[in-house]
């Protein structure tokens, strides 16, 4: 379970992030979306304790992640835009050094090549992998040690359809058993595999509600989105 708590970031002048509150549970696939320099980023890096907030706090299964951050973190899974791949480490060797860090045993890697379908490749090097299993190996190193949360940022990014489609089923099925918090600007990957949806603009959250909910309202997605960033500016003019 992930809770923020009046989490705010600002840097020198400029309110980044303000004031934003919500709480995600197991056993679900939470959207984070809003259009570019709404505070997306900040608010990922200090969900993972990468960034101090201003003020406001994240508990990830209780653990304060910028006050508790080696407990924090170890509930933490979290795979950027450009996996962490150690170019000159064949992918086995970048499983074992991620596991080695983390003072796992080789039952934890066994468990993410199977899950990540990594067997095939596990000899190779990072220029020899197509963009869907660099996509692939970098989950696979979030997930080692299984972590509550995974935090995904634009994991479909640069994929062709079929890659897409089998990150995705992977994603759903992740979902089952973790908190995933996905972020990503594709609203069609947010209709194909998200339960829940957190909309920010300008730094603040403008939606907590259900896929569903939101559809049902809107339409779609790409009307909730529109709707609820205009009626969030026109508050702010």
């Amino acid at each position: 379970m992930i809770r923020a708590e009046q989490l705010s970031r600002s840097f020198a002048a400029r309110r980044a992030v303000h004031q934003l509150n919500f709480e995600l549970k197991s056993g679900s696939v939470v959207a984070f979306v809003g259009p570019n320099g709404a505070g997306k980023t900040t608010t990922l890096r200090m969900i993972t304790g990468a960034l101090a907030p201003s003020s406001g706090r994240v508990l990830v299964d209780e653990f304060d992640t910028f006050e508790q951050p080696y407990l924090a973190r170890e509930k933490i899974g979290f795979l950027p835009e450009i996996p962490p791949l150690y170019p000159e480490l064949k992918v086995i060797e970048n499983l074992r050094f991620v596991c080695a860090i983390k003072g796992l045993d080789d039952q934890a890697i066994d468990s993410v090549i199977e899950r990540c379908e990594l067997a095939e490749v596990l000899g190779q090097l990072q220029h020899q992998l197509s963009k869907g299993f660099r996509q692939r190996v970098g989950l696979a190193l979030a997930l080692l040690g299984d972590p509550p949360l995974l935090i995904l940022d634009e994991p479909t990014s640069g994929l062709d359809p079929a890659q897409i489609e089998g990150m995705r089923e992977l994603i759903k099925t992740l979902g089952e058993d973790h908190t995933v918090l996905l972020s990503t600007h594709l609203l069609s990957e947010v209709e194909a595999v998200c339960d829940h949806v957190l909309m920010i603009d300008r730094g603040e959250l403008v939606a907590d509600a259900a896929a569903d909910d939101l559809i049902g309202e809107y339409g779609d997605l790409q009307q909730a989105f529109l709707a609820r960033c205009a009626v969030h500016r026109q508050e702010r003019s």
